[in-house]
């Protein structure tokens, strides 16, 4: 109410009103403090009229106008409070509402992984639900996870009152926009963010119920449920970091080649011949003729190496092993390389700077038959397929997995075992030249795994290769253009096969080659 200081202005306690003017047909209730020595004129009845106020009055009138208008304003304050609350309320979002966004489609699009760029940034996030928890009535957290990250997202109370936001299930696809902010001090997220969120949209709604994600797998479900439903398994943190990681070891891989300047190629997965022998072959009809799916792709890689020169390939081989254990796989991912012109002891120093440990133990196969013989460890003995008892290593027992692992584990470091007898190996490595029973050969033990590279010299003498087939009863007319190697121009040359499933369960501490894997691929498992 503002008055002119100095006009006339009257008050009546009856009719009159905080929204008067001052004037006799519309009365103010108190006197207007701004306007104290204003000429007061006051009336206490309607019926009486209005007479100039006397001093003792004044003061009197004064002190009370005084507390009515405090306690007008505080009243007033408080209406203008609840007035915005109300319009608050009101526009907030009903339970039932669909979010208008199109005022956030400007935003820019970033992936998790580069929402840390945009701290303070308002910015669109799309991928599914990881986890969800909700904090009372009023708050939600939700981590999202797009394959390249986890990120932590904050509903607040108006969004978390929607239907959509309430029924959200794990492993749906949503957008989600808002703004990222560093996580409040002594609070904690996997890369220090989160986003605020403004608005959402679900992109598509993962069932619920009997299908939910948590229903169809979880910490009581067995190993074949998991393997049934691997396609879920792989949306888990310990599967996809293992998926990732395994990308990281094959780029790290082909470093280390590029390093070397060695030459990659792309053998054929489809082969006529066996490279390892044996019935461990997964044979095909190729156009109504017999073919094989490759057990190593080394002697396609040793033919490349007069026209490449030093060469490695990353790809898949296969082993028809009716073998169940933990290491082993029908279909492995095969890092195998071919080097010219070198002796037993660069192959051997080749394959030790690969891998992230080093010096290795160096210990020849002889060696090792003594090692188990000191420690009481026996071989299994069977007559007709049936165990009938054992009795202690010798030269020239195959060492099974099991007293291979319990020697690796019980030395406890990476072992070159080397210098295997002939007969244990492929016919193509090459024999020791001062000890023609043994191959300069070797296999790479690793603690909690055992073998995961195989390697050797190869013949490079043309009349040796072919007293080999005669020796393994081979046919070689076959492999012609693998033997027409040692007759143009033959050079000294050694290779390996590595196989990454079992470097990754090593490296990774994982109990089982089949967690590194894709789709693992054994006996009796060729689904999903």
């Amino acid at each position: 109410m503002a008055i002119k200081i100095g006009s006339r202005i009257h008050i009546c306690k009856i009719a009159g009103t905080n929204a008067g003017t001052g004037s006799p047909d519309k009365p103010l209730n108190a006197i207007p403090l701004d306007n104290a020595n204003a000429e007061i004129y006051i009336r206490n009845d309607i019926n009486h009229p209005f007479q100039p106020i006397s001093k003792s009055a004044l003061k009197k009138e004064l002190k009370w106008s005084k507390i009515y208008f405090s306690k007008l304003s505080r009243a007033q304050q408080q209406e203008a409070q609840s007035s915005l609350v109300q319009e608050n309320q009101d526009s907030k979002l009903k339970p039932n509402a669909k979010l208008d966004i199109s005022k956030y489609e400007h935003l820019p699009f970033v992936r998790i992984d580069e929402a840390i760029n945009y701290v303070d940034k308002q910015v669109k996030i799309a991928g599914w639900v990881h986890r969800q928890r909700v904090q009372g009535k009023k708050m939600k957290f939700l981590v999202i996870r797009d394959g390249y990250g986890f990120l932590q997202c904050v509903v607040g109370s108006d969004l978390c009152a929607i239907v959509d936001m309430q029924e959200l299930t794990v492993e749906s696809s949503i957008n989600l926009f808002g703004t990222v902010k560093k996580v409040p001090e002594g609070k904690q997220s996997s890369n220090g963010i989160e986003l605020i969120v403004e608005a959402f949209e679900i992109i598509s709604k993962a069932p619920g119920g009997d299908e939910a994600f948590g229903n169809i797998l979880n910490a009581e479900a067995s190993p074949s449920i998991q393997l049934d439903n691997r396609h879920m398994v792989l949306r888990g943190e310990t599967a996809s970091s293992c998926i990732r990681f395994r990308s990281l070891t094959l780029k790290a891989f082909r470093d280390y080649f590029d390093s070397k300047n060695l030459c990659e190629v792309s053998p054929p997965l489809l082969v006529e011949t066996q490279a390892e022998g044996g019935s461990n072959v997964f044979a095909v009809d190729y156009y109504g003729n017999p073919a094989y799916l490759t057990q190593s792709s080394q002697l396609y890689l040793e033919t490349a190496l007069p026209s490449v020169g030093d060469n490695y390939c990353i790809t898949e081989s296969f082993r028809a092993e009716h073998s169940v254990t933990r290491r082993h796989l029908s279909q492995f991912t095969h890092v195998e390389a071919e080097l010219g012109f070198i002796t037993f002891d660069q192959l051997l120093g080749f394959i030790e700077d690969m891998p992230p440990q080093k010096p290795f133990l160096r210990m020849e196969y002889t060696d090792a038959i003594q090692w188990l013989q000191r420690n009481n460890i026996e071989r299994d003995v069977y007559v007709n397929d049936v165990k009938v008892g054992q009795e202690p290593y010798k030269f020239g027992d195959d060492i099974v997995e099991s007293a291979e692992r319990t020697m690796t584990d019980t030395i406890g470091q990476p072992i070159l075992l080397t210098r295997f007898p002939v007969e244990l190996k492929a016919f193509y490595m090459k024999k020791c030249p001062l000890n023609p029973a043994l191959t300069e050969s070797v296999d790479v033990l690793m603690p909690g795994v055992g073998e995961i590279t195989g390697a050797s010299m190869r013949i490079s003498d043309y009349a040796e290769l072919i007293k080999a087939y005669e020796r393994e009863h081979i046919d070689p007319s076959p492999y012609y253009w693998f033997t027409d190697q040692r007759k143009y121009g033959s050079v000294e040359h050694g290779g390996f096969g590595l196989g990454i499933e079992r470097y990754l369960a090593w490296i990774l501490n994982r109990h089982t080659v089949r967690e590194v894997c894709l789709y693992p691929r054994f006996t009796g498992r060729c689904s999903p």
